[in-house]
């Protein structure tokens, strides 16, 4: 007897511990089911994942600017490239002809020499050469499909400064280029004093009477650039009356050289390129 009420208060309980954990666990309301968000949670999840993982970022572009033009304007000596061709070079002497003297020789010059305006070739096209010109030598020069002819009577004067400049350079000239720059728009084009006529490695000495203008210079691109000259180095130096430049090395080989055209006007500029012109061009070396 005394079992079966230890049996009965032992269900009891047992039966009242259910009871309270059915209460513990109330259903979700209606109500509760209105103001959930189902995968609330997980979108949360879903966007701060992907602002870690996929954020755009714009691709940083390689911008390529053509470099400043090196202004060269003191008197000196400047290598102004290397490369397997050799060193290009210029020297530059302000004053190389004092004032007196080169009003002197501008002035008789422009009226000495037979100048005379020329007719170039560029494609199958003809031109007139912006600026007059005149050669002296023994022997014919051509360039841009133009031929100069002999002239051995040399003026006295342009064999004075010849021979002034060899004794100041240690070099020696046996031919020479006149050219005569009219006013600001005469001009000459991109080009380089490397005709087989020169030899290898020329070099020019250019000596400027009368208004200063500015003498660019510019690198021959490498292969890879297709003859694009936008990113290549470039130099400027300004003629004065009076200013020597010597052009020597790799100068010819490595760089282009022009006096371009200007907006503002200018008064008459002569400028002497002396140079030696080889009889046979095939075997000139220097």
């Amino acid at each position: 007897m005394e079992d079966k009420r230890r049996r009965a208060r032992v269900q009891g309980a047992w039966a009242g511990s259910v009871k309270s954990q059915v209460v513990a666990q109330p259903a979700t309301s209606a109500k509760s089911l209105l103001h959930q968000r189902p995968g609330h949670s997980w979108t949360n999840k879903e966007h701060h994942l992907s602002d870690k993982q996929f954020v755009f970022k714009e691709p940083q572009q390689v911008v390529r600017r053509a470099p400043e033009p090196r202004v060269i304007d003191k008197e000196g000596v400047y290598e102004i490239s290397l490369s397997p061709t050799g060193i290009s070079r210029v020297c530059l002497y302000p004053g190389f002809v004092d004032l007196k003297e080169a009003d002197r020789v501008l002035e008789q010059l422009f009226r000495d020499i037979p100048w005379k305006q020329r007719t170039g070739i560029r494609g199958d096209v003809t031109y007139q050469q912006p600026r007059l010109t005149a050669w002296y030598g023994e022997l014919p020069y051509t360039y841009s499909r133009i031929t100069m002819e002999p002239n051995p009577h040399w003026h006295p004067v342009l064999r004075t400064l010849k021979n002034q400049i060899e004794q100041n350079t240690g070099h020696t000239f046996n031919s020479l280029l006149c050219n005569l720059y009219r006013n600001e728009k005469d001009s000459v084009d991109w080009h380089s004093d490397d005709e087989p006529s020169l030899g290898r490695h020329p070099i020019i000495a250019s000596l400027s009477f009368g208004a200063t203008r500015t003498f660019e210079m510019r690198k021959k691109p490498p292969p890879e650039e297709n003859g694009d000259y936008t990113y290549v180095e470039r130099v400027k130096i300004p003629l004065g009356h009076g200013t020597l430049l010597i052009m020597e090395g790799a100068t010819q080989a490595d760089w282009q050289h022009r006096v371009p055209r200007e907006y503002h006007s200018r008064d008459p500029r002569i400028n002497l390129t002396f140079r030696t012109v080889c009889p046979d061009p095939h075997g000139a070396q220097r």
